[in-house]
């Protein structure tokens, strides 16, 4: 399987790119990166500025078809993977929990789709697909049908409830979003909190 990291988006409501501020030290993007691969053989960067991330540790992709949103960034980095089925994760998840990866790997078996049901949503940008999807993928991209699980009913999918995220992560931390100015002041005091907690448990 193949670790893809999805770094494509305009940043609006950060007003600055957003996988390039820092949360405990370290941009938010090398976070994740620095997670997939420690899980995956294969990690991708998928993004429409490529050169701001040349120097992680992974392979950097421009959008085969830009301005195509978030859907387009799971159709290149599908297109491009060497596995037949990829993770994905946005480039503004800083608490991802290998142990929950891992537990969504461990479901894919006889899925096209793997993606956590929590807090009354999908979350389309942790969750696993497979090749299986391209074509019906690319057939919501040429009609301009840009909703990330509009495809979804074309193909074999396995929702996660959420009773069976929370034994790997409590608080779903995985799941949170650095959009904004003030989610970045929350994700720093959380960082913070988690290394605080890490330095007594050792003690």
């Amino acid at each position: 399987m193949t670790g893809v990291v999805l770094a494509g988006g305009r940043s609006s409501r950060m007003g600055t790119d957003k996988a390039l501020v820092r949360v405990g030290g370290r941009r938010l993007i090398e976070r994740v990166v620095e997670t997939l691969r420690g899980l995956f053989p294969e990690v991708l960067i998928v993004a429409n500025r490529a050169g701001r991330y040349e120097d992680l540790r992974g392979e950097v992709i421009t959008d085969l078809l830009p301005g195509k949103a978030v859907l387009g960034g799971i159709y290149t980095g599908l297109k491009v993977a060497s596995f037949p089925k990829a993770f994905f994760a946005a480039c503004d998840m800083p608490f991802l929990n290998p142990a929950l990866i891992t537990s969504l790997k461990d479901k894919a078996e006889g899925a096209d789709v793997v993606i956590p049901d929590a807090q009354g949503e999908l979350h389309p940008l942790h969750a696993i697909y497979s090749k299986a999807c391209l074509p019906f993928i690319e057939e919501e991209i040429r009609a301009d049908r840009l909703k990330v699980t509009g495809f979804l009913s074309h193909v074999k999918v396995r929702i996660v409830p959420e009773e069976a995220l929370r034994p790997f992560d409590p608080d779903l931390l995985s799941l949170f979003n650095a959009n904004t100015p003030e989610d970045l002041a929350l994700a720093e005091r959380l960082a913070n909190e988690w290394v605080d907690r890490q330095t007594a448990n050792h003690r």
